[in-house]
C-alpha cells in the first residue's frame, strides 16, 4: 500500500474510533440534564440517584472521547499537508472556534457540574449540566461546519495557488454543514436513547431498583423515539441535497447507472463486483427514486455511466452502507415507538423477551451512525474537498509509507485499549446499578 492508502485509512480508523465515543456525549447530557432538572424542580430524591448514575457514565464516555479526538487533528500537519496548505485558512477556522469556545464552555461546566455537588443550589447545579449539553453539541456543530465546506465548498477564492476564505458567513450558512450536523446529532441521541433503554432493561430483567430504571427507560424510549423520527426526516433532506450538490454520491448511494427522468427506485439491487452495471435490478416502483431524490416524481436523476470513471466514488460499499444504514434507521423507529408504547400501558414486565432484544440492540445505533460516515466520506470520493481538491493531491509529500504504517499500528493499538476501557467502564459501572 502506497501512502496515500495508508493515510486514508489511518485517518479512517481513527475517526470511527473517535466516533465510538462522541455519539454517546451528545445525547447522554441531555437526558442527564433533564434528570437533574425533574429532581431540581421536585425535589424527588429518586431523580437525584437516576442523574448521579447516568451523570457518571457520560463523564467516563466524555473522558475517553476527548483523548481519541486530539490525535485526528494532527494527522492533518502530518499526513495530509498539502490539504492543509491548500485550504488550511479556510477549514482551520471552524476547528480554532471549535477548540477555544465550544470545547472550553463544555470542559469549564464539566468541572463546575463535577465539584459544584453540596456547593451550588439545585436549579444551578442542574443549569451547569445543560451548559454542558449544549456546548457539546456546538461543539460538534463547527466540526461538521468545517466538513460541510469539504463537502460543498463555498465563500472562498483562489489565490497564489490557494483557497482563501472571502466570506466567513457563506461558511457558517452552509446548507450542507447544517443538514450533517443534524443527521449526526440527532443520530447521536438515537445511540444515547438506545443506551438508556438497554441498560435500564438490564436492571429490569434482573428487578433490580425497579422504579428507578422504569422511568430511566421511559425517558429513554421518549428520546429515542423522537430522536428517530428527526433522523429520518433530515436523512431525506439529506438524500435531496445530496442529489443536487454531489450527483455521484447520490448515484451510489442507489447503483444507479443510466440517467433518466421519472426513475424508478428497484428494491432489489445488487451491483456487479467488477465492472458497470448492476447484476440484478428487480421489484421496481416507478417514479420513486425520482421522488426521493428531488421530491418531483418527473426529476432527471443522473446515473454513473454519464459520469467520468475517475469522479465516481466506490459504488458497493457506498451502495451497501447506505441500504444498510436506511433498514436501521426503520428498525430503531419500530423498537423505540413499541418501547414507548410498554412503557406507557406499565406493560415491560410483561415482555423480558423484549427487554433482552433492548438490551442487545445497544450496539445497532453505533453500526448505523458508522455506516453514515462510510457514505458521507467515501461517498465524496475521489475528493478531498469536492470538485476543488483531489484527495490524491491532498496527501504530504514527505511522508513515507513506513512511517504511515508506524503510526496506523501505534494508534491501533492505542485507540483499541482506549476503546476496551471505555466499554469495561462503562460495564462495570452501569451494572452497578444507582446509589442508594
Amino acid at each position: 500500500m502506497d501512502t496515500l492508502a495508508l493515510s486514508r485509512l489511518q485517518f479512517a480508523m481513527t475517526a470511527m474510533f473517535h466516533f465510538l465515543f462522541v455519539p454517546l456525549t451528545l445525547g447522554l447530557g441531555w437526558l442527564t440534564a433533564w434528570f437533574e432538572t425533574r429532581y431540581a424542580v421536585t425535589g424527588d430524591e429518586a431523580y437525584l440517584k437516576i442523574t448521579r448514575f447516568w451523570g457518571k457514565l457520560f463523564l467516563i464516555n466524555f473522558a475517553l472521547g476527548v483523548v481519541t479526538g486530539i490525535t485526528m487533528e494532527f494527522q492533518f500537519g502530518m499526513n495530509w499537508a498539502e490539504y492543509s496548505k491548500y485550504v488550511g485558512d479556510i477549514f482551520g477556522a471552524p476547528l480554532a472556534i471549535e477548540a477555544t469556545a465550544a470545547f472550553f464552555l463544555e470542559s469549564t461546566f464539566i468541572g463546575v457540574w463535577v465539584f459544584g455537588w453540596e456547593r451550588l443550589s439545585r436549579r444551578a447545579h442542574a443549569a451547569a449540566m445543560w451548559i454542558v449539553a449544549f456546548a457539546t453539541n456546538m461543539s460538534a456543530l463547527w466540526i461538521l461546519l468545517a466538513n460541510g465546506w469539504m463537502q460543498r465548498p463555498v465563500g472562498y477564492i483562489l489565490r497564489n495557488n490557494r483557497a482563501e476564505m472571502v466570506d466567513f458567513w457563506a461558511l457558517l450558512t452552509n446548507p450542507y454543514g447544517w443538514l450533517e450536523f443534524f443527521h449526526t446529532v440527532f443520530a447521536g441521541w438515537v445511540i444515547a436513547g438506545f443506551f438508556v433503554m438497554g441498560v435500564s432493561a438490564w436492571h429490569l430483567l434482573r428487578r433490580n431498583q425497579q422504579d428507578l430504571f422504569r422511568k430511566s427507560f421511559g425517558a429513554g424510549a421518549v428520546f429515542a423515539l423522537a430522536s428517530s423520527l428527526l433522523v429520518f426526516l433530515v436523512g431525506d433532506m439529506s438524500g435531496v441535497n445530496a442529489a443536487k450538490n454531489q450527483p455521484a454520491k447520490f448515484a451510489a448511494m442507489e447503483s444507479v447507472w443510466e440517467t433518466r427522468s421519472a426513475a424508478p427506485m428497484a428494491l432489489l439491487t445488487v451491483p456487479r463486483l467488477s465492472g458497470e452495471g448492476n447484476a440484478v435490478e428487480a421489484l421496481k416502483i416507478p417514479y420513486v427514486l425520482s421522488l426521493l431524490a428531488f421530491h418531483d416524481p418527473h426529476a432527471e436523476v443522473k446515473g454513473l455511466s454519464d459520469i467520468a470513471p475517475q469522479d465516481r466514488p466506490p459504488v458497493l460499499p457506498v451502495f451497501l452502507s447506505f441500504r444498510t444504514m436506511v433498514g436501521l434507521g426503520m428498525l430503531f423507529i419500530l423498537l423505540s415507538g413499541l418501547a414507548v408504547w410498554l412503557w406507557y400501558k406499565e406493560r415491560l414486565d410483561q415482555y423480558p423477551r423484549f427487554l433482552k432484544v433492548m438490551l442487545f440492540a445497544i450496539p445497532l445505533p453505533y453500526i448505523a451512525i458508522q455506516l453514515g460516515w462510510i457514505v458521507t466520506e467515501m461517498g465524496r470520493q475521489p475528493w478531498a474537498v469536492y470538485g476543488l481538491m483531489r484527495t490524491a493531491d491532498a496527501v504530504s509529500k514527505t511522508v513515507t509509507p513506513g512511517q504511515v504504517w508506524l503510526s496506523l499500528g501505534g494508534f491501533f493499538v492505542f485507540y483499541s485499549a482506549l476503546a476496551a476501557v471505555d466499554v469495561w467502564l462503562l460495564a462495570r459501572y452501569a451494572r452497578k446499578g444507582m446509589e442508594g
